[in-house]
């Protein structure tokens, strides 16, 4: 009997070492972001977590939580919620961050893509460049783990009331903006009524005309059938949103390396394609290559000529040409001028020198 209890004993001790780190792994993580499953910010986090969950074997089982679910709708809590735990793993735009990282305004700032002679491969200058490794690692500093940048797209503008072309056709609306100091500030500089509001409760005050319009990358509001109410679109591309693929520092730490380079790589894989689809049929300098490259993986652009889409769906549709958007840009210039220190100076200089580099 002693032989078979020391057996025993052993048997299990060796188990026990042998066991896999995964042992100590939640049985589910939970991702948050403000839209529905079915906007290009919605599709390239799912796309992330059933990545993982892939190739991991069913080891880690991440599961997103759409239309600000774990934030009960007060999206700009986002990050406080990362950082305490209630959150493991986020897709979030740098917007609602923002709150409580004032370098991640930086994205925000008026015009500051928009009058490059190629505002995606600006962007792509910062996010991959000095300026975006400052982004980073300020979001480190307050307690959250960057992983990798994504994208939503370039913000732009829709109304029920008329088409806006010049600065002064804003005046007077009532525009539902995010609950960020930096957008409120923007249209008021231009003579609009900013409303906050939580995207969760905009889409009935848009049915309700309770606002009068709205700012979004067209991936985010054609979903929702937006164009059912407002019927005058205008690209002004007037501020960048990447989104930030995040996790909370413990949990990050409950990984083994191996894994947190698998994660690492399937937060690579899901940007790259929640950019393609951000930019097929939007990005006038991309000849077709979003497009493609989401085909070759399988999956298929909401348009390839967002143009004709919206046209389609019965929205007049405003391109700025190049002198209108130095117009918007010149009307805003106070507001990067306000908001240069809060940003940080040596950031935005950074910022200038990646975009410099590629213009």
């Amino acid at each position: 009997m002693k032989k078979l209890l020391t057996a025993l004993a052993t048997v299990l001790v060796v188990g026990a070492l042998a066991a896999p780190v995964s042992a100590a792994y939640k049985s589910e993580y939970k991702l948050d972001i403000v839209p529905s499953l079915t906007t290009a910010w919605g599709q390239g986090a799912q796309y992330f977590a059933d990545l993982v969950k892939e190739r991991s074997g069913g080891k880690i089982n991440i599961k997103v939580y759409p239309n600000s679910q774990l934030t009960t709708g007060k999206q700009t809590n986002a990050f406080m919620l990362l950082r305490n735990g209630t959150i493991d793993f986020a897709n979030q735009s740098t917007i609602n961050y923002s709150p409580q990282i004032p370098e991640l305004n930086l994205f925000a700032l008026p015009f500051f893509f928009a009058n490059e002679p190629d505002r995606y491969k600006a962007l792509d200058a910062v996010t991959g460049g000095k300026s975006g490794k400052m982004g980073a690692e300020a979001l480190e500093k307050k307690g959250g783990k960057f992983i990798w940048f994504g994208e939503n797209g370039f913000r732009e503008l829709t109304n029920s009331k008329k088409e806006i072309r010049m600065p002064d056709d804003i005046k007077g609306l009532k525009m539902r903006v995010v609950g960020s100091p930096l957008f409120i500030d923007i249209f008021k500089t231009l003579g609009a009524n900013p409303i906050t509001m939580a995207w969760s409760d905009t889409m009935s005050a848009i049915q309700q005309g309770v606002i009068d319009g709205q700012e979004n990358p067209i991936l985010t509001f054609y979903p929702l059938k937006v164009t059912d109410y407002h019927k005058y679109v205008t690209n002004w591309h007037y501020v960048a949103d990447p989104t930030m693929f995040v996790c909370n520092p413990n949990v990050w730490k409950s990984f083994s390396a191996a894994d947190q380079e698998l994660i690492l790589k399937a937060a690579q894989d899901a940007a790259k394609f929640q950019t393609a689809l951000s930019r097929a049929g939007i990005d006038e300098n991309d000849g077709g290559k979003s497009a493609a490259y989401l085909k070759s993986i399988g999956k298929q652009p909401e348009s390839e000529d967002w143009n004709k889409t919206l046209t389609d769906a019965g929205a007049t549709v405003t391109n700025l040409t190049p002198a209108e958007m130095k117009a918007f840009a010149d009307a805003t210039a106070s507001v990067i001028d306000a908001w240069r220190d809060k940003i940080g100076a040596d950031l935005i200089k950074a910022a200038q020198e990646d975009m410099a580099a590629v213009r």
